[in-house]
């Protein structure tokens, strides 16, 4: 019988990612599937709005829907 050890299972989603207000820059990144040094580009040139919090930096997720409608009304 074979057993999982805790360093072999899957890493659990984190609660409520999905419907998280604020996002860090790797995990807007990563639900824009680009790269982290993309995302801080966006950020940079005004493309997608980002707030700071003391150090941090979020991305608020309806600015990640911005700029997706943004791209899609630019295409059409």
């Amino acid at each position: 019988m074979s057993t999982s050890t805790p360093a072999s299972l899957p890493r659990p989603r984190e609660a409520g990612d999905a419907t998280r207000l604020l996002l860090t820059v790797e995990q807007a990144a990563r639900r824009l599937s680009v790269g982290r040094t993309t995302m801080f580009k966006l950020i940079k040139s005004g493309d997608v709005d980002s707030v700071r919090i003391g150090h941090a930096r979020r991305v608020p997720a309806e600015a990640l829907t911005a700029y997706i409608n943004r791209l899609a009304r630019n295409a059409a």
